[in-house]
């Protein structure tokens, strides 16, 4: 009876090394997975932030260009010391895009619009971008007149920004007489800042003490109308997309960074747990020559 005992004890011990091997390699194989995805993530997020750094630098180009224009634009209103009507019915204008990964470049406009829209409930509203749409038509659906969409793929051009311009103008039912555009302000490759541009009417423009002294023609005022708001819608969509660019270099950079400390930790986990296994089987080696 006591050496059938022995014998019992004896065969129980591999078969609990071999569960334990077993249950090792089960974990040492998902670490390989979760270690081999992780690295090929890193190696796309380092692609998306080289491609993002060569965009952002034509894209600051193009800025530096629509940003002159935009402030000759703004140097005329302040020249004429144009003056806000009272009652002055308002539409807000808010340009975002329609991709991510950027960080929180589009969450900033929505939450700058959410809170103008707040203190003036009436005001229509249009949206420029996928993604600035599908966060204010969640809380306010009724005063969003028009969205644009795929404009800017690459650096927005004069004439998206005046097709957009056209159509605001032409709609009859859109009753306005100031435009306000919020647009992220491109400030350094790693910062920007929530903006506005205001757009003020011709018809207030010609009430201006410093432009009355002058005779323009109806025809000429009209275009100068025309002008002036695309020309801000303009400066507003470029500027906007060189900080989406840098924002969206910014955010590959860190997930990059973040990639790499996984790819540290899963590859020291994976060593460990590939060493225990290497220690066990070296002990049941052991055990049995010594069992011998």
């Amino acid at each position: 009876m006591f050496a059938r005992s022995a014998i019992t004890t004896r065969t129980a011990v591999p078969a609990l090394n071999a569960v334990g091997q077993t249950r090792n390699m089960a974990t040492l194989k998902e670490i390989q997975n979760r270690l081999k995805s992780v690295t090929n993530i890193s190696k796309i997020t380092a692609s998306m932030k080289m491609i993002a750094s060569t965009k952002t630098t034509r894209a600051q180009r193009a800025m530096n260009v629509a940003r002159q224009y935009g402030q000759v634009s703004n140097d005329f209103v302040k020249q004429s010391e144009v003056k806000k009507a009272e009652n002055a019915k308002e539409i807000l204008i808010t340009a975002s895009s329609d991709k991510g990964l950027c960080g929180g470049i589009h969450s900033s406009l929505s939450r700058y619009s959410r809170r103008y829209l707040n203190e003036h409930p009436d005001t229509p509203l249009v949206v420029i971008g996928d993604k600035g749409k599908v966060q204010l038509q969640r809380v306010y659906p009724q005063n969003i007149a028009y969205s644009f969409n795929q404009i800017g793929s690459t650096i927005p051009t004069f004439d998206e920004s005046s097709g957009i311009s056209s159509v605001i103008l032409s709609d009859k039912a859109i009753e306005f007489d100031n435009a306000k555009l919020v647009y992220n302000q491109f400030v350094s490759a790693i910062a920007f800042e929530t903006s506005e541009i205001e757009n003020f009417p011709i018809s207030q423009i010609v009430e201006a003490p410093n432009f009355k002294a002058y005779e323009v023609q109806e025809e000429v005022l009209e275009n100068l109308n025309e002008f002036l708001f695309a020309n801000t819608m303009h400066w507003a969509l470029v500027e906007g997309h060189a900080a989406e660019m840098a924002a969206k270099r910014t955010a590959m950079e860190n997930a990059t960074k973040n990639a790499g400390d996984m790819i540290q930790r899963l590859t020291l986990q994976y060593n460990r747990g590939r060493q225990t296994v290497i220690t066990n089987e070296l002990i049941e080696i052991i055990t049995g020559a010594s069992a011998l």
